[in-house]
């Protein structure tokens, strides 16, 4: 069974109801659970488990240090490309903002690629809009063999891609993907994706499924908190990691957890996800998933940021642009989203290492896969 048909198989507005119908005493009862079952992890959703912040938060940590020990791996994203042949609503990538798009000239990578190394960086997301004509395949297959050799562990965040393509790309040195579902409502997912091949939900859902196939390191997911219920979207989150887990069990996953940011002719959240609930929904998702990587990017405040990273998170993004190059020299290209935690990644590695945990700036070599 694909992942699609068992998504069918849960009505949204029943896992709506079956969360906020959690109690007290069932949030107690998970909490000392050895092992959560997605119904439990429903439990710890709820509006129920809200005032259990603080012993929620404990068991994170414990299980976060157990599992990954007192480190914070540090990555960066390169944006390669702002172009882009779809029309989101909330992206200032969309087809439709009339401003300057660029992408990075051979001159212009070399010179990106020596100012992220001489911040330390040796883990490095590669991000562009989705146009496949401009920065498709072909594109991907002249910057990679031009990248890889300067980092050991190379990701990247672009279009969904054909099982076939994954593997090529894999050969060229990728080893990880990261593909946001945005929502996982259906009727949300269609009122905010209005042109271009991003508009096929079905095709973008069975992308991790792709990736698996494909044999790919790590597979990355994570939805667009703000758009339409949040812990219900959480629940399906975590429903489709827990597929992917079972399924493709030699891939290891990461989750990320984007809240709707500003950016240009962007869109309101309809479903308010403050710091408080960010926080919820990430210590539950560790205690559902203990050995799963918990990543924050920059879209969130440094004070945030600072305590999440003792609670659960394992990578983090420091000193980001949204906006192609912007590291080798300012850049005035349109961004993605605004950032909020503005700091340079040493700053933010001295912070990591202030609350007594240790920033990572390299924990991976080929030769550790046998590659």
């Amino acid at each position: 069974m694909s992942f699609q048909a068992q998504l069918q198989q849960h009505n949204w507005d029943d896992l709506a109801l079956q969360i906020n119908a959690s109690s007290a005493s069932q949030v107690e009862q998970v909490l000392v659970k050895p092992k959560l079952t997605w119904a439990d992890f429903l439990v710890l959703l709820s509006p129920a488990a809200q005032p259990y912040l603080e012993p929620l938060a404990q068991r994170s940590q414990a299980l976060t240090r157990q599992r990954f020990g007192n480190t914070i791996g540090l990555y960066l994203p390169l944006y390669l490309s702002n172009l882009c042949a779809n029309e989101c609503d909330y992206c200032g990538f969309s087809m439709s903002n009339k401003l300057k798009r660029h992408t990075l000239s051979d001159d212009e990578l070399a010179a990106e690629i020596a100012a992220i190394k001489a911040m330390g960086f040796d883990n490095l997301l590669l991000v562009t809009g989705e146009h496949e004509t401009k920065v498709g395949m072909d594109y991907f297959r002249k910057v990679l063999p031009q990248i890889k050799p300067h980092f050991s562990y190379l990701m990247m965040e672009v279009q969904p891609l054909s099982q076939a393509d994954y593997a090529e790309l894999k050969r060229l040195g990728l080893d990880a993907v990261m593909v946001y579902q945005e929502s996982y409502h259906r009727r949300t997912y269609a009122q905010h994706h209005l042109r271009g091949n991003k508009t096929d939900f079905d095709y973008r859902l069975a992308t991790p499924e792709r990736l698996g196939q494909a044999g790919m390191d790590k597979i990355g997911i994570g939805v667009l908190l703000g758009m339409a219920n949040w812990r219900v979207e959480a629940a399906l989150l975590a429903l489709h990691l827990d597929y992917l887990q079972r399924h493709y069990w030699r891939s290891r996953y990461s989750v990320s957890f984007p809240r709707l940011r500003p950016c240009t002719g962007g869109v309101e959240p309809v479903s308010v996800v403050g710091e408080r609930e960010l926080l919820q929904l990430i210590t539950a998702l560790r205690l559902f998933a203990p050995e799963v990587d918990l990543s924050l990017s920059t879209r969130e405040s440094a004070p945030f940021r600072d305590n999440a990273f003792g609670l659960g998170i394992t990578t983090a993004s420091a000193g980001s642009s949204t906006r192609p190059g912007g590291y080798a020299q300012p850049s005035t290209d349109l961004a993605q989203f605004d950032i909020d935690d503005n700091r340079s990644p040493a700053q933010v590695a001295a912070a990591i290492s202030q609350a007594g945990l240790q920033p990572v700036w390299k924990d991976w070599e080929q030769s550790y896969s046998g590659g």
